[in-house]
């Protein structure tokens, strides 16, 4: 998966416009025009298209998390210079202050099965022996899975009539 497409899965999840999607770059002490934003989100067929770097989705990542779970006091922490989904994974787990198990919900959500120990192996250091590389379609369907869990709760939430 590129970094445009999770940006892209991201902004429908939360509902995120434009300027909270500024916003959120501008928590992780980074700068960015709303034009950058729409550059990133639209399909590598259009030709105003603009490949988000690993950088720059790791201040994107940097930024949901204090957006999700407050600013934390001390230093920001330094943008990656390369991502792979491992990182994003561990990065959105934090983001959204799950657990394990938590995320094992959400995997059974978006009907993808992974074990208690597959999943600690996707956040082990790259040099342990039980690391395991996150490949795009465990990735995707922890996407699927928060999209179902967070997006459709507020469209059943907001459609559920008032008594």
């Amino acid at each position: 998966m590129t970094n445009n497409d999770v940006l892209r899965r991201l902004r429908y999840t939360f509902d995120f416009n434009d300027s909270k999607m500024v916003a959120i770059f501008r928590l992780a002490d980074h700068e960015v025009t709303r034009s950058q934003v729409t550059d990133w989100l639209k399909k590598e067929e259009d030709p105003q298209y603009l490949r988000c770097s690993d950088r720059e989705f790791a201040i994107f990542l940097n930024g949901l998390i204090n957006e999700m779970r407050g600013k934390k006091e001390g230093a920001a922490p330094a943008p990656e210079r390369v991502l792979n989904n491992n990182i994003i994974f561990r990065k959105l787990k934090i983001a959204l202050n799950m657990t394990s198990e938590d995320v094992m919900e959400v995997m059974a959500v978006a009907e993808f099965r992974l074990s208690k120990h597959e999943l600690s192996a996707f956040f082990r250091k790259p040099d342990h022996q039980n690391y395991r590389e996150c490949q795009d379609q465990v990735l995707r369907n922890f996407l699927s899975g928060i999209q179902l869990k967070y997006r459709d709760n507020k469209t059943d939430a907001a459609e559920s009539p008032k008594a």
